[in-house]
């Protein structure tokens, strides 16, 4: 039976060594007073201490002080299993200084992994990952020496080849959802995501272990069947927190819990309210990114099913509205919206006016299984083959997030970078393109550092894939990059065969 009670007294369960699952999509759903309630008592007590925390997105709010970084910097944490990681800073140095384990597995698998568990399953078949970072013929999910744990294992099954995921046992569960019912179920109306709240909480259970959902509001009238997120019988503890956020800096935006459904017309209004990711939201569209959004977004047709990453991807959705495609296509993003507008920068995983809104778990269901016509993401850097590295760059990274699923099974993927990076500085006049400068780093290399994307999966299964830069677009063939398109005012040899240590197919 679940109590009402406070959030210290929730946490206090929490046991040294425990596994914390987290429903979180970065910073949205995520359960802030749960976070601060544990940091809290780790300042006081020094414990819960060896923590593992596992959350099949990233979840953290770009902030060392906010959500289980917080406590990280306390030490209280000593493993993370999760895709996603640019959101949580402190997270991210302790792992590349050694102190913790870490190990980064696609968002889809994680998310896929729950619902494993949920049944009582202590591990997960997926064909995705083969040939990227995370098998362990290549890397292994482990970023850095200390992550040793087997969590991923080669296998064959009637002839086929996979890989197997060993699935988490969480001891606690933290959620964020919206009302609690008289029965304890719990509804999530002005939440943007319901993330796998549901799967989570089964998995704990299957575990024995307990279930601690916080919510803005107590209902005397019981929730429709429906409507209800997480059943009562799930739920050990909730924390009322009145005053809670739906986004981190934003009480409740209602086009993202679908309260207003946005047409494709209202669109340019809704999104200019939001701000790209990064240093993209603080100032105007890089011409260069502007450019590769322009060309990208000629790829989209009518009728198509579509998913858009964040980083440069974020323009060609601007671009799409600004032509007035919206309406003739549908936009999907992995946290599970359909329909309308992903939104960018830090309601990342959100969306504008979604026609539905799954469960991740089942999102990825549709992109694995072929759903997606067509993907637009970013990429650090290039091989001559067509591999892509999207995760991991001198000794830094971000983490794979839910780029392998996404590309897995895309019938058209197409990579939006810049040619190099880092002081690349271009403008267009009469409608061709001019470089002012150009960048000291170059995203077309011979050999990359680490594979998030296998041309070699991409080519057995017959997707089509593009690279758009601001100067040219490749394509993917068997003997690797093929040239196929300059940008008026681009000279061949001058800006880019004389910048590439390779030679493409041209």
């Amino acid at each position: 039976m679940f109590r009402i009670v406070s959030a210290e007294y929730a946490v206090s369960h929490i046991k040294d060594g425990d596994c914390i699952g987290i429903n979180a999509f970065l910073s949205l759903a995520n359960p802030g007073a749960l976070h601060d309630a544990i940091s809290n008592r780790v300042e006081a007590t020094g414990h819960p201490s060896n923590l593992t925390l596992f959350g099949s997105s990233g979840f953290g709010a770009w902030d060392e002080s906010m959500f289980a970084d917080r406590y990280a910097a306390l030490g209280a944490v000593s493993k993370v299993i999760a895709s996603h990681f640019a959101s949580m800073p402190v997270i991210t140095r302790l792992a590349v200084e050694n102190k913790i384990e870490v190990y980064n597995l696609p968002l889809g698998v994680l998310s896929h992994c729950l619902r494993a568990a949920a049944g009582g399953e202590k591990g997960l078949l997926s064909r995705v990952g083969r040939n990227i970072f995370v098998d362990p013929r290549i890397d292994g999910p482990g970023v850095n020496s200390i992550s040793r744990e087997e969590l991923v294992t080669v296998t064959q099954v009637a002839g086929e080849e996979y890989l197997y995921y060993k699935t988490p046992a969480i001891d606690v569960a933290l959620i964020k959802g919206t009302t609690v019912d008289p029965n304890g179920n719990i509804t999530f109306e002005k939440e943007c995501l319901t993330v796998d709240a549901l799967a989570l909480a089964q998995a704990t259970k299957a575990n024995g272990g307990i279930v601690i959902v916080q919510v803005e509001g107590v209902s005397h009238v019981f929730a429709r069947p429906r409507n209800v997120i997480v059943p009562g019988i799930l739920v050990d503890y909730v924390v009322v927190v009145e005053d809670q956020k739906q986004l981190l800096h934003t009480d409740y935006n209602p086009t993202l819990s679908g309260d207003i459904h946005v047409p494709p017309s209202h669109m340019d209004y809704w999104l200019s309210r939001m701000k790209l990711s990064g240093k993209r939201g603080e100032k105007e569209t890089d011409p260069a990114h502007l450019l590769i959004g322009e060309r990208a977004s000629k790829e989209l047709k009518p009728g198509q099913v579509v998913n858009l990453g964040i980083g440069i991807p974020e323009v060609v959705a601007q671009c799409a509205s600004r032509a007035g495609k919206l309406n003739e296509m549908t936009l999907t993003v992995e946290s599970g919206g359909v329909g309308g507008l992903p939104a960018p920068g830090i309601a990342f995983g959100a969306t504008i006016g979604a026609d539905f809104i799954s469960d991740t778990s089942q999102q990825f269901d549709m992109y694995n299984g072929g759903g997606l016509d067509i993907c637009f993401m970013g990429g650090l850097e290039i091989d001559r083959y067509g591999n892509v590295n999207a995760h991991k760059l001198k000794g830094k990274f971000v983490g794979i997030g839910g780029f392998a699923n996404i590309t897995y099974a895309t019938k058209t993927v197409v990579f939006c970078v810049t040619f190099n990076t880092k002081g690349l500085k271009v403008h267009t006049e009469d409608g061709k393109l001019v470089i002012d400068s150009e960048g000291s780093i170059s995203k077309f290399k011979r050999e990359i550092e680490a594979i998030s994307f296998s041309a070699k999966n991409a080519l057995e299964t017959g997707q089509n894939v593009l690279y758009v830069t601001e100067r040219c677009v490749f394509k993917l063939t068997e003997k690797g990059l093929k040239l196929i398109e300059i940008t008026p005012g681009a000279e061949l040899q001058r800006d880019i065969l004389s910048r590439l240590d390779f030679v493409p197919e041209l």
